[in-house]
């Protein structure tokens, strides 16, 4: 009788990318692209996943009739694009959200804050061409509120823009990340970007913007306060 029991999932003969992902699977956990996977990741796999995608991305080059060996100019472009993804562009996807020193709202703040526009960088998930544009983030803070430093917003943005990302689900993740770091009586997020999609393929149109926003809580119960926000807008651009 044949034994079909599968491979453990830290087999050290599979595939570190297989073995990264029967972690995910033994836990019943999504591993899309714009999830972050940090917690399955071992010391030293990220590097072995690097040489794993190199190794794939230059039979991409070979399927695609790019001499590799001869042209000097793609001699090392795999492992530059490995790792440009791994290290760079999809950072977000394998390292843990970035430490966030939170304090206590102990002036009982409750005025409206904007931050932004903050500059955002990511990657369409469809045909992983760039996105490029600006965040802008409102809070309403309540006397129980935790507040955080200015520039934690941007590098909240950056880790989770750092993966293939559609615009609209990007920036529901974010405003769900504040929401449980801070605990605001509301929370607005507002988001404009060119999409390489349109620009490099399909219509060639350069000059169209993607513009969303996310209203939580008092922004989106509260007519008002929404409107003065959209209205600072203008002034922080």
């Amino acid at each position: 009788m044949s034994d079909t029991t599968p491979p453990a999932a830290d087999d050290g003969q599979l595939p570190v990318s297989a073995r990264i992902r029967a972690r995910i699977q033994a836990a019943r956990q999504r591993f899309h692209a714009n999830d972050n996977i940090a917690e399955f990741l071992q010391p030293g796999e990220l590097d072995e996943l690097l040489a794993e995608v190199e190794g794939k991305m230059k039979g991409v080059l070979e399927s695609l009739v790019i001499d590799t060996e001869s042209d000097h100019n793609t001699q090392d472009t795999a492992r530059r694009v490995a790792k440009m993804y791994l290290n760079e562009v999809f950072r977000g996807r394998y390292v843990a959200v970035p430490p966030v020193t939170e304090f206590p709202n102990a002036e009982h703040l409750n005025e409206l804050m904007i931050v932004g526009p903050i500059t955002v960088r990511s990657a369409c998930s469809h045909h992983l061409c760039p996105i490029l544009g600006k965040l802008w983030i409102g809070v309403m803070p309540n006397e129980h509120s935790n507040l955080i430093g200015l520039s934690k917003y941007a590098r909240l943005a950056e880790w989770i823009m750092g993966r293939p990302q559609i615009q609209e689900e990007a920036i529901a993740q974010m405003a769900d990340l504040l929401m449980r770091k801070m605990s605001p009586d509301g929370l607005a997020v507002v988001m404009a970007a060119d999409h390489f999609c349109m620009h490099w393929r399909g219509v060639k149109d350069d000059q169209t913007k993607m513009v969303n926003s996310v209203m939580r809580g008092s922004f989106l119960k509260d007519h008002t306060l929404r409107r003065e926000f959209l209205s600072l807008l203008k002034l922080t651009d």
